[in-house]
């Protein structure tokens, strides 16, 4: 039972992020159809929602860095990723000489 309530929680973890990115994407995009579907109206002066779009893109931007950051960090760790994005090793300091 433990086994299934901790990737219970894995699960959540992943999708919540996926979440705020899908609804920051949406806010974003309503921002702009709002702003062009008002162009066709002559009663009504367009204005750019900027709080509505930045909250989006801060939205989108969160989620899918924690996706991307957590798929890079298990690639990683299974050892699929290229010689570019491997970990740097730091050198060894030179052995001291022993007087």
């Amino acid at each position: 039972m433990k086994l299934i309530i901790s990737r219970f929680i894995a699960i959540l973890i992943l999708v919540i992020p996926g979440l705020m990115a899908m609804t920051g994407f949406l806010f974003m995009k309503d921002a702009i159809f709002w702003f062009y579907s008002d162009h066709g109206n002559t009663d009504v002066t367009p204005v750019f929602e900027w709080g509505h779009f930045g909250l989006g893109l801060l939205m989108f931007l969160v989620g899918m860095s924690f996706l991307g950051g957590w798929i890079l960090f298990r690639d990683r760790k299974r050892n699929y990723v290229g010689p570019r994005f491997k970990e740097k090793r730091k050198p060894k300091p030179p052995a001291q000489p022993t007087p």
